[in-house]
């Protein structure tokens, strides 16, 4: 029989397995009966896939209409995907006008009014739904049927929803990255993110969750992305979870988590240490370092406290860095970002992450529109133009930077040559050089190859700055060398010869990329 519910969500790429898909998914049976969860599937695409053909294979799922009952679809909605959804949702309509259709998800929880998904769906579910979807689901296919079209989620105590992990197949923990949470919610009220809108933080229980990851550590799974926002909030847990993974330490353990930078105590280090090289990775939110900027966003941070514990993690542990930095928030000019950025790039993360601010619906950061002279797109990712400090021009110059500087530093590839081209009193002003040089030269933020990479970072380096050219054609040459590449750059013609075909290696993609990092900052 065909299923009454369908689960869905248009992920970014393939490697994500959508996390609140799956606690929907285990809250059937808990909220809904075992006859509901024996009617649900789910249907998970990327945003890549043309859209008919996700509408197609979302009706070939549901089989023919008939049979008298109602059949449902509930979507995941996010930042990411809300223009293609919209549209797969308008062709569902249109094919099966009896299709009840149910939206949810952060980009439809605030500010939904105006929305077109909004109002092609039948039904909105605000806020949390891994209750409140299980409920309507039933009184849709029994009844009574419900009044109201959009739903505020009901927010249950964490012990009251049951956990997702036996949700992820076998084919999920083989090939892709698991999301797991040990707590929801922040304390924390950063403008310019959702979970300011949190009142707390609020911890699944510890031996609950534990058994959880125990189960999915014996079903074979090795890599664990932690969405908590602040992991190292509550120092005992961090531990616990930590020693969890020391005490099933394996060569192909990877685990991701998102951590506060002024908050690493002794305890915590000295747990860190004891982690090999390859297995942590720490998303390390700095956004600025620009003490009124931090002020007029609601950010509280030490940053003399930040700069001492990045710098410990960078020279005493085996933790991967990726530290973030956001462009455009109110109040930041291009020169007061720059010196957060050199301030940054003096204590050596392994990568230096580079965004653009966006006004996610529902944020406080809206607060400060007309003060700071705040302009952003209309349509998603509602990234910000312009503000009353930092003109349009100068948020494209940096937009191409930022990719520029993804392809060139963040991606490993010129470990060498790097604090070559940002030699200076402004590494940040040396890059902005090199990027408005290189787009001058390309037009192009895309296609570029890292050979094509390669001969531009030696055209600019000897051309433009005026270095000798057999120096910066030989650490040209160990970067290209040490990066696995196998094609011919122009500048390297001649120094290629006579290389041995690459062998097979066992290195997992998601540690590829620290692998060239290996020794930055050491």
């Amino acid at each position: 029989m065909p299923p009454a519910i369908i689960l869905s969500t248009l992920n970014a790429k393939y490697i994500h397995a959508s996390l609140g898909l799956r606690y929907l998914l285990a809250n059937m049976a808990r909220h809904g009966g075992d006859e509901l969860r024996e009617q649900t599937v789910l249907c998970e695409f990327t945003i890549a896939r043309p859209v008919q053909e996700i509408v197609d294979a979302l009706l070939a799922e549901l089989g023919q209409p008939g049979g008298g009952r109602p059949q449902i679809i509930g979507f995941g909605v996010y930042i990411w995907n809300v223009v293609v959804t919209t549209e797969v949702v308008r062709r569902l309509k249109q094919a099966r006008p009896d299709l009840k259709i149910v939206v949810g998800g952060p980009e439809v929880s605030y500010e939904w009014d105006a929305q077109e998904i909004v109002r092609l769906a039948d039904h909105l579910i605000t806020g949390w739904g891994d209750v409140s979807f299980p409920k309507l689901c039933r009184a849709l296919l029994r009844g009574p049927q419900p009044l109201m079209k959009v739903i505020p989620g009901e927010q249950p105590a964490l012990a009251d929803i049951a956990l997702p992990y036996a949700e992820f197949s076998a084919d999920d923990l083989a090939h892709r990255l698991l999301y797991v949470e040990a707590s929801r919610g922040c304390p924390f009220k950063c403008e310019f993110c959702l979970s300011s809108l949190d009142k707390t933080a609020w911890a699944f229980e510890a031996d609950r969750f534990l058994a959880a990851l125990e189960t999915l550590h014996e079903r074979g799974a090795r890599n664990f992305k932690f969405v908590d926002r602040t992991f190292n909030l509550k120092i005992d847990s961090s531990l616990t979870i930590l020693q969890f993974f020391l005490d099933r330490l394996t060569p192909d353990l990877f685990l991701h988590f998102e951590v506060i930078p002024d908050h690493l105590p002794e305890r915590l280090k000295d747990m860190i240490a004891r982690f090999p090289p390859g297995v942590l990775q720490f998303e390390v939110g700095i956004q600025t370092f620009n003490p009124e900027v931090q002020q007029a966003i609601s950010r509280r941070q030490d940053n003399e406290k930040t700069s001492e514990n990045l710098a410990w993690l960078v020279n005493h542990s085996h933790a991967h860095l990726h530290t973030d930095l956001i462009f455009g928030l109110p109040g930041e000019t291009l020169a007061s970002f720059a010196a957060g950025f050199d301030r940054l790039y003096a204590l050596r993360p392994h990568e230096i992450q580079l965004g653009v601010l966006k006004r996610l619906r529902g944020t406080p950061i809206a607060r400060h529109t007309a003060a700071h002279g705040m302009i952003y797109d209309l349509e998603p990712p509602y990234t910000v133009r312009q503000t009353s400090v930092v003109d349009a021009r100068t948020v494209e110059r940096f937009t191409r930077l930022a990719r520029y500087w993804d392809l060139v530093a963040n991606s490993g590839r010129f470990v060498q040559i790097l604090p070559i081209l940002l030699a200076g009193s402004s590494p940040f002003n040396a890059f902005l050089a090199f990027a408005d040089w290189l787009w001058q030269s390309t037009a192009q933020t895309s296609r570029l190859t890292p050979e094509m990479l390669l001969d531009s970072l030696f055209d600019y380096l000897t051309g433009v700055v005026g270095m000798e050219k057999e120096g910066v054609r030989q650490m040209l040459l160990a970067d290209y060398q040490s990066s696995g590449a196998r094609a011919n750059p122009i500048c390297l013609q001649g120094l290629l010869k006579n290389r041995e075909k690459p062998s097979p290696r066992a290195a997992r993609a998601l540690v590829q990329r620290q692998e060239r990092h290996a020794g930055v900052g050491k």
